[in-house]
């Protein structure tokens, strides 16, 4: 019997972020893939390692046993490979992004980059991303992660992903009727600048009742039945709904997630991590 790393990889994604859809998001890979690496690994354990419990996974007894093991394996494998992979570039870069890129990705990918590249230094700061270009002209960051509509991608820009938008809001409160309550990202929210000029052009009467600083907060509020928000198509659940007027608007913009670098000639530094987030991004989170 020979244990693929890859597949104990995928078994421990699945168990650790709670079903094969968020272990494809973790993973930055297809939910078939996911369940084709699970099936292979548990043919050639010749046992079933995860069990459906309702709409999650649980591991199974054997499941169960192989959890401690399968990281100890993993690790091993990732800690060989970052040592062989170690590189002499030097030098320091600055990265901003928005919200919209999972960070617990851009933190492996960051703490990857390195484990490759371990004479470097990162920043990373978190903002809206109607604040990182300008931080990019300023000379603030080098590089940036940021949403931005189509008219706004530039010749040396590189489109990551794109997304749908929808008008969403709780199942449980509708807000069929009255005076849109709006749910923002606060002052600088990218969405609210897209919102509020097609609320305007429909004669919709509009107000701000919550601003996040982040879409968890966001996704919370819109949840709670507090108001209507924009939001991507993969935040789409039991608990959020599409918001029934919303379908009457003019349609929403697709926006596009791209990475960008400050403007002049790139450190090599620079170049190596745009390149790492180009390869490890690019089209992994594409709604259609």
């Amino acid at each position: 019997m020979q244990l693929d790393v890859e597949s104990l990889r995928t078994f421990l994604a699945v168990l650790d972020h709670g079903g094969m859809t968020a272990a494809a998001n973790e993973l930055h890979t297809s939910q078939s893939a996911v369940s084709w690496k699970i099936k292979r690994l548990e043919e050639r354990v010749g046992r079933q390692l995860l069990v459906r419990d309702g709409r999650s996974l649980r591991p199974s007894f054997d499941g169960r046993n192989l959890i401690d093991d399968a990281r100890t394996i993993v690790a091993t494998h990732d800690r060989a490979a970052d040592r062989l992979q170690c590189s002499d570039l030097s030098g320091a870069v600055r990265i901003g992004a928005d919200e919209e890129v999972a960070i617990s990705h851009m933190a492996n990918l960051l703490g990857q980059f390195k484990r490759h590249h371990p004479n470097t230094a990162v920043e990373f700061v978190i903002d809206a991303s109607q604040r990182l270009p300008a931080k990019l002209d300023r000379g603030e960051i080098d590089v940036a992660v940021f949403q931005i509509n189509e008219d706004e991608i530039l010749p040396g820009d590189e489109v990551l992903w794109t997304e749908d938008l929808h008008w969403m809001t709780s199942a449980c409160c509708p807000h069929e009727s009255g005076p849109v309550p709006m749910i923002t990202f606060g002052d600088d929210c990218f969405y609210q600048q897209l919102a509020e000029p097609i609320l305007d052009n429909a004669g919709l009467s509009h107000h701000v009742v919550f601003s996040g600083q982040s879409s968890s907060a966001v996704r919370a509020a819109v949840e709670a039945g507090l108001g209507v928000g924009l939001l991507s198509t993969r935040y789409v659940g039991d608990e959020m709904v599409s918001w029934e007027p919303g379908k009457h608007l003019d349609p929403l913009p697709r926006v596009f997630q791209v990475a960008r670098t400050a403007p002049g000639p790139r450190d090599p530094v620079v170049d190596a991590l745009f390149i790492a987030i180009v390869s490890t991004s690019s089209g992994d989170h594409t709604s259609e």
